[in-house]
């Protein structure tokens, strides 16, 4: 018995050699047929890697189409070309993808294509990595051939099509093939396209509703319009996603303000640097933190709401509390302390602005279909904004500082006569308006750039939506800072953003003069008084 096996592991041992060497020559021999001065065996040859599976066929292809695939002149070996550094290249052997070091340009003849070749290249590679891939391979090589198959790939797609195991593949696939058969003026095609969203689909239609037989034309037509009220729909939705985002944005960055200015009446100009010290922590924790973006964003959560507090005490307890009731002046001094604000950002740092990395995990897009995908960074800028709020309204319910805050917002001197030191709910309220302005700011850092004057772009917007839900009120802010984000949304793409900026300030001048106390007013007998 053991004989049995010593003879067995000896004839593998013996046929794996040749088997690899086998493959080789095969590959070999698909190379060499790419080695011509006809364009028209180059064809060829490119099929017939498509057709061999071998398995290092998408490298070769991808290659020849970046004009990387060269040949050896001394021994004629297959390389691709990796880096170039001057007169010398670094390559690897393409039968096995080893490392070759660098050869000079003169000892390399380079695999020369023309245009319809890369045409067939960029369908050659999709039906490649369709037959080798993963099944999201195979999705993105199926949508890359809607709009590009040839006569002579429309029975391997057929026969691919039939052994298909996904389901979303298969419907690329069918996809592809109706827009060839479309072009060849099938009708029964039009059927398989009907509803599609893809941008070549479209095209395909579009070219098929000009044809000179009125079956086809008609047909396409109708698919055609059923399209664009889906299409109308999508940009609906992606208007809404991206007004809502914006609302967040500015719920974030005026919902500190609601707080103050609901408790203490003050005016704080200097309210948008508090954004642009949180940002601004964001991107000194990414330099602390280097090659680390997610880690240096969560940290710099806690870190930018500190910063951003205790800059706000410092302003409470160095200007404001020797300004109380004199609102004007109290504008005057904020508006002062912002341009300090800005200028020692400026000296410290630097007047130039600064970019914040994106962690990996909120990059990208959630692709909805063809015609609508939503950025992540915005969808996390949402969420947390809905966070803020919840972790805000839960404080001024079901803390003791939130019963003391609303006890002074609705009467100060009823407040103060029950025992309530205003003077310190004043701190404590401005320091949890100013950190929440921070935590603005680290959300701001993952949409536009850091810089000196990012406060700045907000603050106006953020009086506004302060003013339009009711002064104090943060499910007014919420409702007013999300309505005034679709409102500037719908109105920018045919008006223009600052046109639509005035209409909506407009807005609010008429709606204020209507309800002076905004969307939810406040309760209390000094807010009626």
């Amino acid at each position: 018995m053991s004989r049995i096996v010593t003879c067995l592991l000896i004839s593998l041992l013996a046929w794996f050699p040749m088997a690899v060497q086998a493959q080789d020559d095969d590959g070999q021999a698909l190379l060499e047929a790419l080695d011509t001065r006809s364009f028209d065996d180059k064809a060829m040859a490119i099929n017939a890697i498509i057709e061999s599976e071998q398995e290092r066929a998408d490298v070769w292809l991808q290659a020849l189409l970046d004009s990387d695939l060269q040949r050896l002149k001394d021994d004629g070996r297959f390389v691709i070309a990796l880096q170039t550094a001057g007169l010398d290249v670094t390559v690897e052997d393409a039968l096995t993808g080893e490392a070759m070091g660098e050869v000079s340009r003169r000892d390399l003849d380079r695999l020369t294509i023309n245009n319809a070749l890369r045409t067939q290249l960029r369908s050659a590679i999709s039906l490649v990595e369709l037959y080798n891939g993963d099944q999201e391979a195979r999705l993105d090589a199926a949508k890359r051939l809607i709009g590009e198959v040839e006569e002579e790939q429309v029975e391997p797609l057929s026969n691919r099509l039939e052994n298909e195991p996904s389901a979303a593949v298969r419907d690329r696939l069918n996809q592809a093939l109706a827009v060839y058969r479309l072009n060849q003026g099938d009708a029964e095609a039009v059927e398989v396209l009907s509803g599609s969203l893809n941008s070549n689909v479209r095209v395909a239609l579009s070219r098929a509703a000009q044809s000179d037989d009125p079956l086809v034309a008609d047909a396409a037509t109708a698919a055609l319009a059923d399209i664009e009220q889906n299409l109308k729909i999508n940009r609906a939705a992606e208007t809404l996603y991206f007004g809502l985002s914006m609302g967040s944005v500015l719920v974030l960055a005026a919902i500190g303000l609601a707080i103050t200015f609901g408790v203490m009446g003050v005016i704080n100009m200097a309210h948008g640097e508090l954004i642009m010290l949180g940002a601004y922590t964001t991107w000194a924790m990414q330099q602390l933190l280097p090659g680390q973006p997610g880690l240096a964003l969560i940290l710099a959560i806690p870190a930018g709401f500190m910063v951003s507090a205790l800059a706000g005490v410092a302003i409470e307890r160095g200007v404001i509390q020797f300004l109380k009731g004199r609102p004007l002046e109290t504008l005057l001094a904020t508006f002062g302390v912002s341009l300090i604000l800005q200028q020692l950002v400026r000296t410290v740092i630097s007047p130039q602005n600064r970019t914040v990395i994106t962690p990996e995990w909120m990059s990208g897009s959630l692709v909805v279909n063809d015609a609508l995908s939503l950025t992540l960074n915005r969808m996390y800028v949402l969420g947390f904004a809905l966070v803020v709020f919840a972790g805000l309204i839960l404080i001024m319910r079901h803390t003791r500082l939130g019963l003391e805050v609303r006890a002074v917002t609705q009467n100060r001197n009823m407040a103060r006569s029950m025992g309530i030191r205003a003077t310190r709910v004043d701190i404590m309220t401005f320091a949890l308006g100013s950190g929440v302005a921070g935590l603005a700011g680290v959300a701001l850092s993952q949409l536009t750039n850091v810089g000196p004057n990012l406060g700045q772009n907000y603050i106006i917007d953020s009086f506004m939506v302060v003013v339009f839900g009711g002064v104090g009120n943060l499910w007014g802010t919420l409702v007013a800072g999300m309505s005034l984000g679709i409102i500037n949304q719908v109105l920018e793409p045919w008006a223009g953003a600052v046109l639509a900026k005035i209409i909506v300030l407009v807005f609010i001048i008429l709606f204020i003069q209507k309800r002076p106390r905004g969307l939810f007013p406040q309760k209390g007998r000094a807010a009626e008084g």
